[in-house]
């Protein structure tokens, strides 16, 4: 009797093996004795071996996603300290994390100088799209830029485009660091563009948008570049506690106002409502086309290098009458 239940035995593994169910395999002498003890019938046993295979795969499948996302380091949202950065609207984070922004295309920007945990909170909120069946890339936009370059003078660059087409969201990190070249800067537009309203894009930037020049170097192209990236758009600010220049002496540091905390997803959706439809052509540069009346390096003196202000009357004065809707002619 025991020489046939091992044999038995042996045949079922080699099944298990054969039909890829590893797991199964592992653990169903346990769960079979565990059912015999308790008295369960043969559908709750194979109940439960089933739900332990597909746990099993489910964890190696987010375990895939992760590597091939590539991160760096791995952070979490548990980790990151929201009362050092009391600008960061918690809620819309939380809100993020649950990924529903990727099924209805919209991207995610975060505005910031550096050190106030702008890629630590998109690493955090990839990391939990990949947990939920996502498929992510994070990139440095300088590596991207190289990537690109390079596969275009070896004539791979139509497979980057479909490998990065094939992405449910493409993390752009620390765009503003290093200025590109104007190859650089087409490809990496070529690359926003394709992914405008397939796929969702998170990008990190401690530039405020009128500088954006410095590192497109054309202003009809960072035009026709904020206006995919802001339509359909989560702008998150990642601000230190700011005192007013008067009577900072003496006053509590909580005490202390918050620069732009929670005006500039008011001031986008603002602009929507209240100004004018745009033109045809998305490229076109002058005044009432793409809703860039000026040059960019002449408006919105509010915004500066080290001191970003994102109120709303300083967002419209960069944009005028833009109404960020490709949809609209």
């Amino acid at each position: 009797m025991k020489t046939l239940e091992s044999r038995s035995l042996v045949l079922l593994h080699h099944h298990l093996k054969a039909l890829r169910l590893p797991t199964i395999g592992a653990e169903c002498e346990k769960v079979a004795a565990r059912c015999a003890a308790d008295n369960h019938d043969h559908l709750t046993y194979l109940l439960e071996v089933t739900e332990l295979e597909l746990m099993e795969r489910e964890r190696r499948a987010a375990e895939r996603r992760l590597k091939a996302a590539r991160f760096p380091v791995l952070k979490s949202l548990e980790s990151f300290d929201f009362t050092a950065r009391p600008s960061v609207n918690r809620v819309l984070v939380a809100e993020l994390a649950r990924a529903e922004f990727i099924d209805r295309r919209e991207n995610v920007l975060f505005v910031g100088n550096p050190g106030t945990g702008k890629s630590h909170l998109a690493i955090a909120l990839s990391a939990a799209a990949c947990a939920r069946g996502y498929r992510v890339r994070f990139y440095r936009v300088t590596e991207l830029v190289t990537l690109l370059i390079e596969a275009r003078d070896e004539r791979s660059l139509l497979g980057l485009k479909a490998r990065l087409g094939k992405l449910d969201l493409l993390v752009l990190d620390e765009f503003g660091y290093v200025p590109a070249s104007k190859t650089g800067a087409e490809l990496l537009f070529d690359v926003i563009s394709n992914a405008y309203e397939r796929t969702s894009l998170m990008v990190t930037t401690n530039l405020p948008f009128d500088h954006w020049t410095e590192v497109l170097g054309s202003e009809r192209l960072t035009g026709a570049t904020l206006d995919r990236l802001t339509h359909r758009c989560q702008i998150i600010e990642t601000q230190r506690r700011v005192l007013p220049a008067e009577g900072r002496q003496g006053q509590d540091p909580q005490a202390g106002r918050l620069r732009g905390q929670g005006t500039v997803r008011r001031g986008w959706r603002s602009l929507r409502r209240t100004h004018g439809r745009r033109r045809r052509d998305p490229l076109a540069c002058g005044p009432g086309a793409t809703g860039f009346d000026r040059p960019l390096r002449q408006v919105s003196t509010g915004l500066h290098r080290n001191r970003l202000d994102c109120r709303p009357t300083a967002i419209v004065s960069l944009f005028g009458r833009y109404r960020p809707s490709l949809g609209e002619g």
